[in-house]
């Protein structure tokens, strides 16, 4: 009776998240849209989970079918990382499984946008910002103490061009945020329930391969070679390549920073406190690349003997 009372919990608080959407906490709840259904699904029997969230889908179809939509949107990851939790899957492939997939959802939404609804991306970027600048330019001309708050034509289609360029970049991040936001979430919550689920590798354990350092000199030398190039396909890999792969290197000297508070039993806080400049100050991430370079790990453990 318990169970069935926290699944019939789970499908209320999947139904008042996909209600959520019409209101401005969307850009909140969106973020925890999957997690409901990946806790259904996991913890119940294909039969039941249908059960479960059919009336949900109904009651939002109700309203208006473009909810329907939306619900099953979402269900797809949910019930990609939901497999890989009854498959008692390592925690780092069920991220990567969710990330894949809502990524793929993102990109057949802008595929069939362009070839069903003739969906132009540069041109609503570029319209959004000609709408964002415009009452901005009114006010500088208005007063003259405003005037530097508008942007030029040729500057919004410059800032244009940028924001597209750097789209891959975003949905990507994005899609890892929702997979990592709901394994954090679900993976307590299922254990909660004893359901068995993998947890992440420890800090101390976050190590990228050394082959990205050559992905970054790759991406060093297109941005050097073609930045006043006109072929945006490469401009387009460098401008989201390098940021991609500094973030790897911040995540990489976070480890390092761990490693060396747990080789030098250091309280946690000290890893923390240290950690903290490093996505404060983008620079410091030259201490992942070091790390990646060279065996400072190794360095730090024989210095302990």
């Amino acid at each position: 009776m318990k169970f069935r009372w926290s699944s019939v919990a789970w499908s209320v608080a999947y139904l008042l998240l996909l209600l959520s959407l019409t209101t401005p906490l969307l850009i909140i709840t969106t973020l925890f849209m999957i997690v409901p259904a990946v806790v259904l699904f996991t913890t119940l029997n294909t039969k039941q989970f249908v059960l479960h969230v059919l009336p949900v889908l109904l009651i939002v179809g109700l309203i208006t079918p473009i909810y329907v939509l939306i619900a099953a949107y979402f269900l797809i990851p949910a019930l990609v990382m939901g497999r890989w939790y009854k498959r008692h899957a390592s925690a780092v492939s069920t991220v990567i499984a969710g990330t894949v997939t809502i990524l793929g959802e993102f990109l057949l939404l802008l595929l069939l946008g362009t070839a069903l609804f003739n969906f132009d991306l540069s041109s609503y970027v570029n319209d959004v910002l000609q709408m964002v600048n415009s009452p901005l330019s009114d006010l500088g001309t208005a007063n003259p103490l405003f005037t530097d708050l508008g942007f030029t034509t040729e500057d919004v289609n410059k800032l244009s061009h940028m924001t597209v360029q750097m789209i891959p970049m975003t949905l990507i991040v994005s899609s890892f945020m929702i997979a990592v936001i709901t394994h954090s979430i679900v993976r307590p919550i299922l254990n909660s329930m004893n359901y068995a689920v993998p947890k992440m590798k420890p800090a101390r354990e976050w190590r990228l391969s050394r082959s990205f350092i050559w992905y970054y000199l790759i991406g060093v030398v297109l941005q050097l070679f073609f930045s006043g190039s006109e072929n945006n396909y490469i401009l387009m890999i460098s401008a989201n390549l390098l940021p991609l792969l500094r973030i790897g290197f911040m995540i990489q000297a976070i480890g390092f920073f761990f490693f060396l508070a747990h080789e030098r039993k250091w309280n946690k806080m000290a890893a923390i406190l240290l950690a903290i400049p490093v996505i404060l100050l983008p620079p410091l991430r030259i201490i992942g690349i070091i790390d990646l370079a060279f065996p400072l790990r190794e360095y730090v453990t024989k210095s302990k003997r």
